[in-house]
């Protein structure tokens, strides 16, 4: 009887059999790579907003710290959006008739809210705490990046679950002084710009973030140092310490000494400062961080 199929079709079969494998394998990376993508994540996109607000202008230019306008951010877990009160403090003053802040000019006038446009929306089954982020010592810049420098905002980082875990696995390359927390220019402590750090004892019930004294200058030349970053003093856990009767880049102003009698270890590495803010602030460990036993017990 005659062979119904040719002797090359066995070998048709396996090369079918392979390019099949592979074209599963290239449909999985190319989906793999399409769910990080921009096009998904929506990362670097800038958003259409009612009023084209730049924090460059504010941040940057006017020297606005972030309290002001994120006033819960310390103590919620949301930073909080504004109400319109907040910019007619200034704008009730200047730029009174600008096109530009029409729709805040109507939101004032009949109480109704600005519809914005939320750039960092995480999915809703998400729950983000900026309250114990700030006041473990992650820093705006570390998740919304360089906010100054923006003139319209964007979400810089992915936010993706695999972003998040990175930081959890290894908190201490994110972690800084609490002082410098809304320091937009801080880069952590190097050779080149090495950070002295001390912890002292502290009572029940203040929080741990507080035991820890920072400064970019070196203490043992018994020089009086400025702790935080050139923006306005805010009042809250992080607000810029100054001397009194001075207003921040015066003339006059006169920086706050170091609290004395305290051993100020000298960093010259992010990876060392890390670990000590790591010991200081009670962070928990990676495997505590990212265990579902936290949460699901």
């Amino acid at each position: 009887m005659a062979q119904i199929f040719d002797r090359s079709s066995n070998a048709l079969a396996r090369m079918s059999l392979i390019l099949t494998g592979l074209m599963i394998i290239a449909l999985g990376m190319t989906l793999d790579e399409l769910q990080r993508s921009p096009w998904v994540t929506r990362q670097g996109q800038r958003a259409d907003q009612p009023v084209p607000f730049s924090h460059k202008h504010h941040v940057e230019g006017l020297g606005l710290q972030c309290q002001y306008c994120h006033t819960t951010v310390e103590e919620s877990s949301y930073a909080g959006i504004p109400p319109t009160k907040t910019c007619m403090n200034c704008h009730a003053q200047i730029w009174t008739d600008a096109q530009i802040l029409e729709p805040v000019r109507h939101s004032w006038a009949t109480g109704e809210s600005i519809t914005w446009t939320r750039v960092h929306d995480l999915p809703d089954f998400v729950f983000f705490n900026h309250e114990i982020h700030v006041n473990k010592g992650i820093g705006c810049s570390s998740c919304h990046g360089r906010v100054d420098e923006m003139p319209i905002m964007y979400m810089q980082n992915s936010l993706q679950m695999e972003w998040c875990l990175n930081c959890h696995r290894n908190p201490g390359k994110n972690l800084r002084p609490t002082s410098e927390i809304y320091n937009m220019a801080w880069t952590g402590a190097s050779e080149l710009k090495p950070v002295w750090c001390a912890a002292q004892d502290i009572s029940g019930g203040t929080p741990t973030a507080e035991s820890v004294t920072c400064t970019e200058q070196n203490p043992d030349l018994g020089q009086g140092v400025q702790m935080a970053d050139l923006s306005p003093p805010v009042n809250g856990l992080h607000a810029q310490m100054q001397a009194p009767g001075t207003q921040i880049g015066s003339q006059d102003a006169q920086p706050m000494t170091l609290p004395a009698g305290l051993h100020y270890t000298k960093f010259t590495s992010q990876a060392a400062l890390g670990n000590f803010l790591i010991e200081h602030y009670k962070i928990r460990n990676p495997r505590e961080l990212t265990s579902c036993e936290v949460c699901h017990r």
